[in-house]
């Protein structure tokens, strides 16, 4: 075979491998081109805005379920905690002045306490997954799944508590919502907040990622635990951590997703951790483990909001979303499927 022949033959490969890489992006941009056949008014700058502002609080989810598939966990819990989250912040965000505040001698928080203390007590619970995963030896899907069961109890306890029972948590107040639906002036743009904090806690999960010892670590224990013990990794403490994270994460998207929406339900997030997983296996986190990134993720998400969002615009049915999403969803597992083998 002459030097010629091997080049192409290289080149070609050197393609095809790439492709393989960035077949999510290209992905991407052809659904935006199809749309855009259909509805050329779809590529103006406020439907892209409207897309990252509806994707922001699904970012922040997907990270936090991205961390546990990277170290070959899978968090099951992530929808019910979030509803957990969204009920008892939603209580502690309400008006003074609402009707039907759920303390009503409860004096008026600072911004940031809802935060912290859904944060909190979601980090325990993703601690408490952590330890039966890392401890227990059970399965991943067993143990957030009954963690799953016990959150969706306790959120449907909370929620239903005497004199209102069971109705949906409003009267939030106009301090906590201006962080989902205000926006900051650049000339003639507009930004929403949300946005801007989807970006910056990407930018911080990014660094924590790639620029930390936990980061590095979190990579190894996922690509292979016993070689990481081995070198003196404890992946014990890991495992924990990151389950941990990932439940102030979720917490921290819930009480934004009560922010956005005025209310909150012991349904709310629902599902969601199905999409969360779903967004990160398509955004090219391995279902093996050991492999993700922060910019796959927001592709991922990126992808199902354009789906969601974009065959709405022009009209397409519903139901069509859901093949759709089924479709990229196969393809993106049939990828990481092919690459594991090639690791093998």
């Amino acid at each position: 075979m002459s030097s010629l022949s091997k080049a192409t033959e290289k080149k070609s490969v050197n393609i095809k491998e790439l492709l393989a890489q960035k077949a999510m992006y290209v992905v991407l941009i052809g659904l935006l081109i199809l749309i855009a056949a259909f509805e050329p008014k779809f590529l103006s700058l406020n439907n892209f805005t409207n897309i990252f502002s509806q994707s922001s609080t699904r970012i922040i989810i997907a990270l936090g379920s991205a961390m546990v598939l990277i170290v070959q966990g899978v968090d099951l819990s992530a929808g019910r905690m979030i509803g957990f989250a969204a009920v008892v912040s939603a209580s502690l965000m309400q008006q003074v002045t609402y009707a039907y505040r759920m303390y009503p001698n409860l004096t008026e928080l600072p911004i940031i306490v809802p935060f912290l203390v859904v944060m909190l007590v979601c980090a325990i619970a993703g601690m408490l997954s952590g330890i039966v995963v890392s401890k227990c030896k059970v399965p991943p899907f067993v143990a957030t799944l009954a963690m799953q069961l016990v959150l969706y109890g306790l959120a449907s306890i909370y929620f239903d508590r005497p004199p209102y029972g069971a109705q949906p948590i409003g009267g939030i107040d106009f301090k906590f919502t201006k962080i989902a639906t205000g926006s900051i002036g650049i000339g003639s743009l507009r930004i929403p907040y949300l946005i801007i904090i989807a970006i910056i806690i990407a930018a911080l999960i990014w660094v924590l990622w790639n620029k930390t010892k936990f980061g590095k670590y979190m990579y190894a224990v996922g690509g292979n635990p016993e070689a990481a013990k081995v070198s003196g990794v404890n992946v014990t403490r890991i495992q924990i951590l990151v389950y941990t994270l990932a439940g102030a994460m979720y917490a921290f998207a819930a009480t934004l997703e009560v922010a956005r929406i005025g209310s909150a339900s012991n349904t709310t997030g629902n599902g969601y951790e199905l999409d969360a997983v779903a967004a990160a296996v398509v955004g090219g986190v391995s279902l093996t483990g050991g492999i993700g990134s922060v910019g796959g993720v927001l592709i991922g998400v990126l992808i199902f909001t354009v789906i969601n969002y974009g065959l709405a615009f022009i009209g397409v049915n519903m139901y069509w979303q859901y093949i759709v999403k089924g479709l990229i969803i196969l393809f993106a597992v049939i990828l990481d499927m092919r690459k594991y083998t090639k690791r093998k």
